[in-house]
Order: structure tokens, then sequence, then C-alpha cells
């Protein structure tokens, strides 16, 4: 991508956050049932507007992938979130669930510029500098110095100043700072290194030598290692960060499974490690989009080439290191966010999603696919100018302009949502009769079943205690557990003699994918309007 180019890109995104434009949504909307339960009702399958925000100028659109809730900002700094509410990470004072987008009257006073999603915490950066957070705060990751409080349901002030920016992982918390020498801070659950500070903060519990848990980490602290760095740009995945800084240099640490870190090895890095793709020629120019989803990362770098790496698909292998995605090769791309497994990206006059979907997050439609392995077009949006994407855990979002595309957005479906404390009720069950066992015939014993079925069950009680609700089994597979585990089990501790320095974390192993088998038709590829 040319300089002339890149400054008429920075001109046209100062622009877009002056006007805002109009919120799309597509996605799960029974934010209770999301990773709970299968099938669940009530999806929107196309992109639809939310009854509440027609006509509100949006300009900052933002959910996470481990996220449940949504944040939406306005040109004049007002905060609406809604969605799940378990903990309080919408911060309205209560645990009671919003369908419908509803102002944050406890930053009514100030005007917020940037926000992060986390699992179930929220974060916000105001105009001047200081950032608030509200939610769940276990581990720390609200950034107020304290874990006393649990749940934050209300606004309250981070340990952070001059922030310009802020995103969160599952459950932690990154802040971009102007303050020399700490451009980079970071707060929450330590488990895999996500923080960054060389250490997991792991070590035996009290009430037995066996079982280790992780010591949160409640104040924001600068990471030691990108001191002399200054870091311009960041993205958190559910337990891993992608950082860049303003030579072009990309940083990534965390959970290391799957190749999400592009170090082509599935170690745990502490502290930030560079990858060695983009370096010497290969830099990220200024005008560079980063991206991290649950189990995989994305950049753009010189060109306008997408890269992604981390485990793309569901079968095949893994991108250990980041690959260009040829699929999107020539797309002019503006934005671009990562939920689970899915991704959207505005590029030119189109949008373009892919990936894995079961709730209609990807946007096609009632008749189109649910799931597609290559980029494909949002036929309904074509046309439009998307100034900004964000996904969540099923469930995506899109700001188009509203220039000269009047007719188009009055033809989309309009959301109305449930009100407050209105529940779901429960579709009508018709009782289905019993029928009376056959004369002779001889139950069967199933004691021994359920003799197994109680054993498996207490094990899995004992397994998951003090650990936070799993939303989402998938997720858990890949990403581990929160908080909490056992000697013994599983993976196997780095000697300490052997990078003991160098931050870097354990070992996974996996038993390599078979290779995919290739199919006689020809990969397709999103074509470009003419």
């Amino acid at each position: 991508m040319s300089s002339s180019s890149s400054s008429a890109l920075k001109e046209e995104k100062e622009d877009e956050a002056v006007k805002g434009g109009e919120l799309l949504f597509c996605g799960a909307t029974c934010w209770d049932m999301i990773g709970r339960k299968k099938g669940i009702d009530g999806n929107l399958v196309s992109p639809t507007r939310l009854r509440p925000l027609i006509g509100v100028d949006i300009r900052y659109v933002v959910s996470g992938c481990a996220s449940c809730h949504c944040v939406a900002l306005d040109v004049e700094g007002r905060c609406y979130t809604w969605g799940r509410n378990d903990k309080g990470q919408l911060g309205h004072g209560d645990t009671i669930q919003r369908d419908r987008p509803t102002v944050v009257s406890g930053l009514s006073k100030y005007k917020i510029l940037k926000a992060g999603s986390g699992r179930s915490h929220t974060v916000v950066v105001t105009d001047d500098g200081n950032s608030l957070a509200f939610g769940w705060n276990k581990h720390g990751q609200l950034g107020v110095g304290s874990v006393r409080n649990e749940i934050e349901s209300s606004p309250v002030r981070c340990l952070v100043s001059e922030v310009t920016y802020t995103t969160c992982g599952g459950d932690f918390t990154v802040w971009l700072s102007s303050v020399e020498g700490s451009s980079i801070l970071t707060a929450g659950l330590p488990q895999y290194g996500q923080l960054g500070h060389g250490t997991d903060n792991e070590y035996n519990s009290k009430d037995s030598s066996v079982r280790l848990v992780y010591e949160a980490q409640p104040r924001p602290r600068a990471i030691a290692s990108l001191a002399g760095e200054t870091i311009v740009k960041v993205a958190c995945g559910t337990n891993h960060t992608v950082a860049v800084d303003k030579n072009g240099y990309v940083y990534t640490w965390g959970y290391g499974g799957y190749g999400r870190l592009g170090h082509r090895e599935q170690k745990d890095e502490w502290a930030p490690r560079r990858v060695d793709v983009f370096q010497n020629r290969n830099v990220l120019p200024p005008d560079a989009i980063i991206s991290a989803g649950s189990v995989n990362s994305a950049c753009t770098a010189a060109g306008g080439q997408l890269y992604m790496w981390g485990k793309l698909k569901n079968n095949g292998d893994d991108w250990m290191y980041p690959k260009p995605l040829m699929d999107l090769s020539g797309w002019n791309l503006r934005c671009m966010d990562s939920g689970g497994m899915h991704h959207f990206v505005g590029a030119d006059s189109s949008c373009i999603s892919w990936g894995q979907a079961q709730n209609g997050e990807l946007g096609y439609g009632p008749m189109g696919q649910k799931s597609s392995a290559v980029p494909k077009k949002v036929d309904i949006l074509e046309g439009m100018h998307v100034m900004s994407v964000a996904c969540g855990t099923a469930h995506s979002m899109v700001i188009v302009d509203r220039t000269n595309v009047a007719d188009q957005l009055e033809q989309l479906d309009v959301y109305d949502g449930k009100a407050i404390g209105e529940a779901n009720e429960p579709a009508a069950k018709t009782p289905v009769p019993k029928q009376p066992a056959k004369k002779g015939a001889k139950g069967a014993d199933n004691s021994k079943k359920r003799k197994n079925a109680k054993d498996s069950s207490d094990e899995d009680e004992e397994e998951d205690e003090d650990t936070e609700e799993s939303d989402n089994t998938d997720e858990d597979q890949v990403n581990g557990k929160a908080g909490v585990k056992r000697a013994g089990r599983g993976r196997g501790r780095a000697s300490a003699s052997k990078n003991s320095s160098s931050g870097r974390g354990r070992g996974r192993g996996r038993t390599p994918a078979s290779p995919p088998v290739k199919s006689s038709g020809k990969r397709g590829r999103p074509r470009k309007s003419s």
C-alpha cells in the first residue's frame, strides 16, 4: 500500500470517527443460553438493525472472542451495553440481562472513546485518558488494585493514567498508555503468561500440596521487557496477546496451543516474543490491522496482505506460523475482527465473513450456509461502506456508512428485543405418555452405569471446584480452564535450567492432524465488484 493511499485511509478513519454510522447485528440473541445449550432460538441470521440504535451515530463497537455481551459508543461519547449480565459486565448496577442496547448511566459524565470486552467484564477509556471498568473481578481483571469485590456492577476507576487504548482477553485486560517506558500495562489472570511478565504466578494452595492456583494480578503493571519499545497496537484472544510496536515489529505471548503465537511451536510464552516472519522488509505498516480470535491471530502486512496463524478450521493442519491468506489478496482491507472461530472483514465496498458458525453470525441469511471455510461476501451488505466490525461469541456487529444507502437500510429487518426483566419463556412441551412395560420383559441392570455416572460426576465437580463457570465446551478444550489446575495431569513443566530467564512457558504436545484430503474442485474466493 502506497504512502498516499495510507494517508488517505487515515483521514477516512478520522472522518468516520466524527460522523459515525448505522450499527447492524447478526447472530445469537438468547444471551443466557449461548455456549450452554445447542440449538438455541432467536438467532438473527442476516444483518439486522437494532431498534434503540436506529438513527444513532455509532462510531465504535466492540465485543470479544469470549464475550456474550456487546459495547457500542456513539459520536457524543455515550456508552451502550447489552447482552449477558450475570457478573454485572453491562455496568448498570445490577445483574439483569439486557436484550436492547442501553446507555450506561454511570458513565454519563464522561466522554467514552474506546472500550474492551472480556468474558465477563468491560473496560472503557475516557477522553481525558482515564479508564473505568465493571463486571467480574475474581482475577483482578478490572485493574482496581484489589479483588476484595468479586463483582463490580457499576463503573469503578482503574489504576492507570494517560490511557490511549484498551482491549480484553477472557479474564485479563491490556491498556496502552502514553507514559514513557510504560506504553503497555496488563492486569488479571496470569495462568498462561498472557500478562507478559515472565511468569504465570503459579503456586501450591495452602490446603493441598498438589493443587495449583494462579495468583491474581489486580494492579495494572507495565511489561518490563517492552519498556524500551512504544506499543501502538494490541489485540487479545481468550488467553493470548498480539502487539505491534512503532517500528512495525509484532510480538505475541500467552497460551501457545495450535500455533496461535506464530512461533512454529506450541509452547506458552510468558513474556513478549517477536514473531520472526514480520521483520526486515516485512514489518507492519502504520495502518496495519491486527486481530486475535480464541485460537488464532491475524494481521495485515506490506501491501495490505492478510496473514493468519493458529487454528483456522476444525479439520486440517494448524498454521504454526503466519501465512498469507491468498483468498483476500488484492482487497483493500479497512477493518477486521475475530470471534470464537469466525471472522469479519470490511474491504472496498464489501463485507466479507467466514469461519465456523451455528447461530447466523456470518450473516449469510436464512437461505445461506451456516459456515464457510473460505471468505465469502455478505450479499445483503454489498455496495455498503463498512466502517468497523466486531465479533463476539456467536454474534457479529458491523457499522456501515449511511451515505447513499438509505434505501438498502430500510429493507433490512429491525430487531426490537425484550424489555428489561422480560423472561425468555420456553416453548410449551407436550407431555409424552409413558409406555407401559411389556410383560415378561426383564428390566436392564443399570446399577453399574449409575455408579459410573456418579463417579464421573463426582470427579467433574472436584475438577471444577473454585473455577469459573464454563460457558463453552469447545473453548475449554482449546484454551484450557482458567484459575486452577492439578499437578501431574497432562502438561509437563519445562526444566528450570532451560530458558529460565526467557519467559518461556510449558510445551504442549499435540498429535499432528492427518493431511487433509484434496478435493478436485477449485478453491473459491470472493470477487470484487466491477
